[in-house]
């Protein structure tokens, strides 16, 4: 089972191996899709709440251009499948919403907790599963997406 990383991923680790349900109860195992897309996976804290509704919606807004650049975007916290279906359509995010129970995922990355709510981390792997680039800023959303897709576009040649 998934063990606690003593400290936070960083710029070179390769990102662990791990296998989610997402909003649509389908099983998404990271694995299938390294080498394929640069992956931008973003942990949150809650579903509708002020902070993430905003950092959903920039990442949403911003898209196409993410989609152009080669990226797949994922967000991942501990909201159950009917919740992460709940927050899609009511924002009508068309990525990948994943769902950690017990936090499993969270703490493999080694994201920190903030006051009493879980940390919110952006993390842009590259296509040999590396981390390239990591964002944490727990209290402007919309910055996340604005920072990640300026990271691909300008170090990935994207």
């Amino acid at each position: 089972m998934a063990q606690k990383h003593t400290r936070p991923l960083s710029v070179g680790d390769p990102i662990p191996a791990f296998s989610l349900k997402d909003q649509n109860g389908k099983d998404f195992n990271v694995a299938d899709h390294i080498g394929r897309e640069v992956l931008v996976i973003y942990f949150y804290p809650k579903d509708e709440s002020m902070v993430c509704t905003k950092e959903a919606c920039a990442f949403r807004d911003d898209f196409d251009e993410f989609v152009q650049s080669g990226a797949k975007i994922i967000g991942i916290n501990a909201g159950t499948v009917a919740s992460h279906k709940e927050f899609e359509t009511h924002y009508k995010l068309p990525f990948t919403l994943l769902s950690d129970p017990g936090n499993k995922v969270y703490n493999l990355f080694g994201v920190k907790n903030v006051l009493f709510a879980t940390g919110r981390k952006t993390f842009v792997i590259d296509l040999k599963g590396k981390i390239v680039y990591t964002h944490e800023a727990m209290f402007t959303g919309e910055e996340h997406a604005d920072e990640a897709l300026k990271f691909i576009r300008s170090s990935l040649g994207k």
